[in-house]
């Protein structure tokens, strides 16, 4: 759990992913800076390997089993993100790969697990009964299942964003991240509790994908129900090990509506020639609606992926694009 991860362990994980996942840029945006009155940076993890920080714990978890282990084949649920990350560090370690992901998955995601050569079953309707189905292929054929979320090998490579931002970044005063089922947070929580322990940790999560929100406020697992939304990577519920991750390392959660992401998501890719999908784009979402009531700076963001069909991803910039030169075109 989240008092077990200790520093060492992200450090560790660090060397055992270093000439695999990359050292991504973090970036100063000079509107988000504008917005909060001080220096606010970009962690692009779009710009990682896969599209996403999910290789990182993913090759972490697979570089510490054993030969025999990875034998005898690992499975995963995800919602895409972490089944790349899966799939690519199977293929690396020449291990054979399942990963279940849920029906609506973008195809973008769906169509990368398949070209590391796992293999693609999409047949649940939601992300919690892709999970469900993964952990009984798991059971059943004696295989190692790779939790999207959880795992101190999986928690301590998400880990080593923070361990990077810090590095490059000393001074840091607060950092926001995007909050799915945990694992991210945790990582970076569980890292900067240790080390940093004076910097602020603001979650940030969609209104439709607010299962960390409700538990922490609630002081217990609340069930939220599967609805369609832009964050799918955020999808799903958590677990007492995620809130645990919550209770400890957050001082903050905010929300953000689904038209919130959408604009964010347009302004992301106007002001900052950034691709980046839902779920990424939550915690940059949350400093530029104003969401979060106090965040000193200098101030990091994680932009935690990038795999967004890229049909959709056009269609939401255009939308913007018009919607702001309706509004620009209005008599005052």
């Amino acid at each position: 759990m989240f008092v077990d991860l200790r520093a060492i362990d992200v450090f560790a994980a660090a060397r055992r992913i270093a000439g695999v996942a990359r050292r991504t840029p973090l970036r100063r945006s000079a509107g988000l800076s504008r917005l909060a009155g001080g220096d606010v940076y970009l962690k692009l993890e779009n710009e990682q390997l896969t599209g996403s920080f999910k290789i990182r714990g993913a090759f972490n978890t697979l570089a510490a089993m054993s030969d025999a282990e990875r034998a005898r084949g690992v499975v995963a649920s995800s919602a895409g993100n972490h089944g790349l990350g899966v799939a690519y560090a199977a293929r690396h370690f020449r291990t054979p790969a399942t990963i279940y992901v849920p029906r609506t998955a973008p195809q973008v995601k769906k169509r990368g697990i398949a070209e590391q050569g796992a293999t693609v079953n999409d047949d649940a309707p939601n992300y919690d009964e892709a999970h469900a189905r993964a952990q009984r292929h798991a059971a059943e054929h004696g295989a190692r299942f790779v939790d999207p979320c959880l795992g101190e090998h999986l928690v301590a490579g998400q880990g080593t964003v923070a361990l990077e931002v810090v590095s490059e970044l000393p001074t840091l005063a607060s950092m926001v991240v995007c909050v799915g089922g945990g694992g991210l947070l945790g990582g970076i929580g569980s890292f900067l509790r240790r080390v940093a322990p004076h910097v602020r940790i603001v979650g940030a999560q969609g209104v439709t994908t607010d299962a960390m929100a409700r538990s922490v406020a609630a002081g217990r697992l609340v069930h939220i129900p599967n609805a369609p939304t832009l964050a799918d990577g955020l999808a799903g519920q958590v677990d007492e090990e995620a809130v645990d991750f919550g209770r400890h390392a957050l001082d903050e959660i905010v929300l953000l509506s689904e038209d919130e992401i959408a604009r964010t998501i347009a302004w992301l890719a106007r002001e900052e020639g950034a691709v980046v999908e839902g779920a990424g784009a939550v915690a940059a979402g949350a400093v530029l609606h104003g969401k979060i009531a106090r965040l000193p700076t200098p101030a990091v963001v994680t932009v935690s992926g990038g795999n967004i069909d890229r049909e959709k991803h056009a269609r939401i910039v255009r939308e913007w694009a018009e919607a702001s030169e309706a509004t620009e075109a209005r008599p005052a």
